[in-house]
């Protein structure tokens, strides 16, 4: 068995040294580890990918608001507006922001989710490997093995840093979750270990110092829409690694950054509501109507 993987370095150098994906590398590893097969291993993703799948065709399907009232009908209002005017940048994108948008609503309407890494990040891994596998004609076994290396770079991470905003800020919760998707993304189109880890490099190093300021206390402003840009975001990363640009700053150094950020950001900007959107004029407007 091969030991336990716990860096960036380490997944490089495994898979260069057996000629394995990272999805292959790591699901042989979660198999050996859990005490099962391959096949159970990757039937238990590919039930994830059915709950995403199903909580996208849930959340474009609905306008229903939260509980709160502060979010719900923004998907739909983006399925109006492209049935009447297309986005600039193609349909690809349009499936990203709605099914982004779908997921995060779903969440915010206590509708079932994955979470992935965390559920005010949920629509972000949904939205790109299911957005943009119709735009590649893919199979669902190449949406199983994404998802896999999804998992796997947001494993790593997790080694160093807590996939929490109460922790290290929305930089280790939408942030990581757009450094999933760039990573897959980037394996879904062909890219090596090398340029699909630089994805990822990418998009958690323009991401670092994101706050976590939820107004009321909610996953709701402004997480929801942060889905949405944070997984186009993630598709600029994986753009940028497949014409040969590279994070100057090595993958390992940049999750050390992430991790020395969060320990210096002030604990008011970490989902404590204390700072930030959280404490503008009209978020304690919003929350004084919420207490009432």
């Amino acid at each position: 068995m091969e030991k336990l993987i716990n860096t960036f370095a380490e997944l490089s150098s495994c898979c260069t040294r057996t000629g394995k994906t990272i999805w292959q590398a790591a699901q042989e590893r979660e198999a050996d580890q859990n005490d099962m097969t391959i096949e159970d291993f990757r039937n238990i993703v590919k039930k994830n990918l059915t709950a995403m799948k199903e909580a996208i065709q849930n959340g474009l399907n609905s306008n229903e608001m939260s509980m709160s009232g502060l979010c719900g009908n923004d998907c739909s209002k983006l399925i109006e507006r492209y049935k009447n005017e297309r986005s600039l940048l193609g349909k690809t994108f349009e499936r990203i922001t709605t099914y982004a948008l779908a997921t995060s609503e779903e969440n915010i309407r206590m509708g079932k989710i994955v979470a992935c890494p965390t559920a005010g990040s949920c629509g972000i891994v949904p939205a790109v490997i299911i957005g943009v596998s119709d735009e590649l004609n893919l199979d669902e076994e190449a949406l199983i093995n994404a998802l896999i290396t999804a998992g796997e770079v947001g494993r790593i991470v997790s080694n160093k840093v807590a996939l929490a905003g109460a922790v290290a800020g929305c930089q280790a919760e939408c942030g990581v979750a757009s450094a999933m998707s760039a990573a897959a993304l980037t394996q879904m189109r062909g890219g090596t270990i090398d340029e699909i880890l630089n994805a990822m490099a990418l998009a958690i190093k323009n991401l670092l110092g994101l706050t976590c300021d939820p107004v009321c206390g909610l996953v709701e402003v402004p997480c929801v829409k942060r889905n949405p840009f944070l997984a186009i975001h993630a598709v600029t990363a994986s753009e940028l690694a497949l014409s040969g640009i590279t994070s100057k700053i090595p993958p390992d150094e940049v999750i050390d950054a992430l991790e020395q950020t969060g320990k210096l950001m002030s604990p008011t900007l970490k989902e404590s509501s204390q700072a930030g959107l959280a404490k503008t004029r009209t978020a304690i407007d919003l929350e004084k109507r919420l207490l009432k």
